[in-house]
């Protein structure tokens, strides 16, 4: 651990992590139509075939795993923010939390486009950082297992066991998501927005936390933390060992967690328990296999020193990933929305995938050019210069 590297090469390999992550949350939005799931039915047989091969694909590789990537890398970005002001005198806490609450504004920006926002969750859940971050790294990964581990589903399904009359409803988010699916459909732009203002977000929102997010975007924030630092993405003999762990032990878990997702849950008969059971397994297989695709990411950039050529190609699409995530939505709703090109009822998976591909190449080219001539996207910019708005800096007498 007392190999010493630049801090732009630490930087680099999360960068790429990052928009390779974001990468592949952009094709599962494109797949997915932005929220409007519409499969064409006047397609050819071998067009249709192809489209379901890359729908259970992308789906199996990237569902929940993309996501579960760029949150640990939220936890990993907290902790070096907190560090440099730490070093600087500064207690970073308030700081996060007036960040945070800018994050909150920017995702409001955002949910107004798209009905799948996450901004909203991760500034709200963000502030779980807060009490934690002088814990040690024992406290913190406990606190994180246990969240994992989704305690709200494991509590409402012991409930189930123990009294047979308690019943939920698992899809509180429905009404809600299809009124915002018709108004995709069949609105027009102004209307989009004005529904996204209140039902779009409780859709959005309300299936996340339905769905375990709110517990695992927790965890995963303070494992990043947690990566953070114990320097696992500097490169060493200890952090390359570490990974090369992480990966064994994930390949060894996911088995019987994929089980235990996809087939005891339909042996269950009563639903109260079968669902709180799906969720935790899926959960838990989902963060698995995200440790899994970043252990070997992780490690493919170790073997190069500093990164094949496809993995440093993506690193601008990850210096710039908030601006990249908003404007992608933008971009989809557009070309798949009923008030723009419509796309959605014309589109199977494989056209969506093209398109997926095509505004992530666009993107990057943006990326490109504009950290050619910037330091930072346009938005994280916005975002870094509100965060220190009127922030003196105690060490900026002793630099004059």
């Amino acid at each position: 651990m007392n190999t010493v590297l630049k801090n732009k090469e630490r930087l680099d390999i999360v960068d790429a992590l990052r928009g390779f992550a974001l990468l592949a949350i952009v094709l599962i939005h494109n797949l997915e139509h932005y929220n409007v799931y519409f499969m064409p039915d006047n397609l050819p047989n071998w067009l249709t075939n192809i489209d379901k091969e890359i729908w259970d694909f992308l789906f199996f590789m990237f569902a929940g795993k993309a996501y579960a990537i760029f949150s640990a890398l939220f936890g990993f970005s907290f902790f070096i923010q907190y560090r440099n002001a730490e070093r600087k005198g500064i207690d970073f806490r308030p700081r996060f939390a007036w960040r945070m609450l800018l994050l909150f504004i920017i995702a409001q920006f955002h949910a107004l486009f798209y009905d799948g926002d996450i901004l909203v969750l991760y500034s709200i859940v963000g502030l779980c950082l807060i009490p934690v971050c002088r814990l040690s790294d024992k406290a913190i990964f406990i606190i994180g297992l246990i969240l994992i581990f989704q305690p709200y589903e494991w509590g409402r399904m012991m409930h189930a066991m123990i009294n047979p009359s308690y019943t939920f409803n698992p899809n509180l988010y429905l009404p809600y998501g299809i009124t915002s699916t018709e108004v995709c459909i069949t609105g027009n732009f102004w209307e989009v927005l004005k529904n996204n203002i209140w039902t779009g977000q409780l859709y959005s929102n309300i299936w996340q936390i339905e769905n375990g997010r709110l517990f695992q975007c927790a965890a995963l924030f303070m494992f990043g933390m947690l990566l953070g630092r114990r320097k696992c993405f500097v490169r060493s003999e200890v952090s390359a060992s570490f990974w090369k762990q992480a990966m064994i032990y994930a390949c060894i878990v996911i088995i019987p967690f994929y089980l235990l997702k996809n087939f005891i849950p339909s042996h269950i008969g009563n639903q109260n328990i079968a669902v709180p059971c799906m969720r935790i397994f899926g959960s838990l297989f989902n963060f698995a296999f995200a440790t899994i695709l970043v252990s070997i990411f992780v490690q493919l950039w170790f073997r190069k020193n500093n990164g094949y050529h496809w993995q440093k190609f993506i690193i601008p699409y990850g210096r710039m990933s908030l601006t990249n995530y908003i404007s992608q939505s933008i971009i989809g709703i557009c070309i798949y929305y009923g008030f723009g090109f419509g796309l959605y009822k014309l589109t199977g998976a494989s056209v969506s995938l093209l398109i997926g591909i095509a505004i992530v190449f666009v993107q990057l080219l943006f990326s490109k050019y504009w950290l050619s001539k910037h330091k930072q996207g346009p938005i994280e910019y916005l975002w870094k210069k509100a965060t220190w708005y009127k922030h003196k800096d105690p060490q900026h007498h002793f630099r004059r």
